[in-house]
């Protein structure tokens, strides 16, 4: 199971009732953030989930809606007596931009650990997220995210029991890993069955549609994508730019084969993103505004 909130929808400044890009995921009792944008810290507090127990933030880039609510979230995390290291994911530079923004908060209790990217493509097993990142188009470097949450094979008690294992071991082989009994070692792939379908989620923003978004983004659970515009007469704009407009997100849901869009990181001048709800629609119908704190529980399949 994966829980999945929308924390912050906002692109460039925030708005009254809109903060500024940020998603935060809740698995196993580990939680992780992508991007980190002014007001991240007080959306989370609305929502009421944990600072503590936050392992990981991933950044798509370096622009200030996207980690100018770092330093404060920092501190935070850190006035909550939280003691063991958080890892942080982004594009080259990262430890030198983390750096700078954290002169306001030098003595954190927990350390840092920076995993720079540097290739098109890049995966990191960290707390039970297989952790995709795949190269985007922006103005500066920038990435998506794939957020795997994998699923192993059934347990086979009676497999087990005709191997003689006590019960006591079983536990440890539906985890995947081997036990050593009378001298003997046991696989667990000798108790499980065919490898199960797991969880998908996919997330990209600031960026123009390229074919590693439709490639990375395949078959996803839920796909959360940037609709900078609604509009469909500010694709002059967002090409300029480097955005989004909702018909191009929707077309991109479309080639990658998902199950559900979310669209996120508006405009400031977007001020009713539901108003422009239809252009994305009529593409693919499985479409949602995101708004502040959206949320939504990713169950395996049964």
């Amino acid at each position: 199971m994966l829980d999945v909130c929308l924390l912050g929808t906002g692109g460039m400044m925030p708005l009254p009732n809109r903060w500024l890009t940020s998603l935060m995921l809740r698995h196993n009792g580990s939680n992780m953030l992508i991007d980190c944008g002014e007001g991240t810290q007080i959306t989370i507090r609305q929502k009421g989930w944990s600072f503590k127990s936050i392992d990981v933030i991933c950044f798509t880039h370096y622009h200030g809606d996207h980690i100018g609510g770092l330093p404060g979230l920092l501190l935070t995390i850190g006035n909550s007596d939280r003691k063991e290291p958080i890892t942080l994911i982004g594009p080259v530079g990262l430890e030198k931009v983390v750096k700078g923004l954290c002169v306001i908060a030098p003595e954190l209790p927990f350390k840092l650990n920076y995993i720079e990217l540097k290739d098109n493509y890049s995966c990191f097993n960290i707390k039970g997220y297989e952790i995709e990142a795949y190269k985007l188009n922006h103005n500066v470097t920038c990435y998506g995210y794939n957020v795997n949450i994998k699923r192993q094979g059934k347990f086979s008690a009676e497999k087990a029991k005709e191997l003689g294992l006590p019960v006591k071991y079983w536990n440890v082989l539906q985890k995947g890993e081997s036990v050593i009994y009378e001298g003997i070692k046991y696989d667990s792939n000798l108790v499980l069955g065919p490898v199960r379908k797991g969880i998908k989620l996919s997330y990209c923003t600031d960026t123009r549609p390229v074919k590693n978004i439709e490639t990375y983004a395949k078959d996803a659970d839920l796909f959360i994508c940037e609709g900078m515009y609604g509009d469909e007469e500010k694709s002059k704009k967002a090409n300029e730019y480097k955005h989004m407009t909702f018909e191009e997100a929707a077309t991109l849901a479309v080639k990658a084969n998902v199950k559900e869009l979310w669209l996120t990181h508006f405009s400031p001048s977007l001020v009713r993103p539901k108003d422009s709800l239809h252009v994305a629609t009529k593409i693919f119908k499985n479409t949602r505004v995101g708004k502040d704190r959206l949320t939504k529980e990713l169950k395996f399949e049964e």
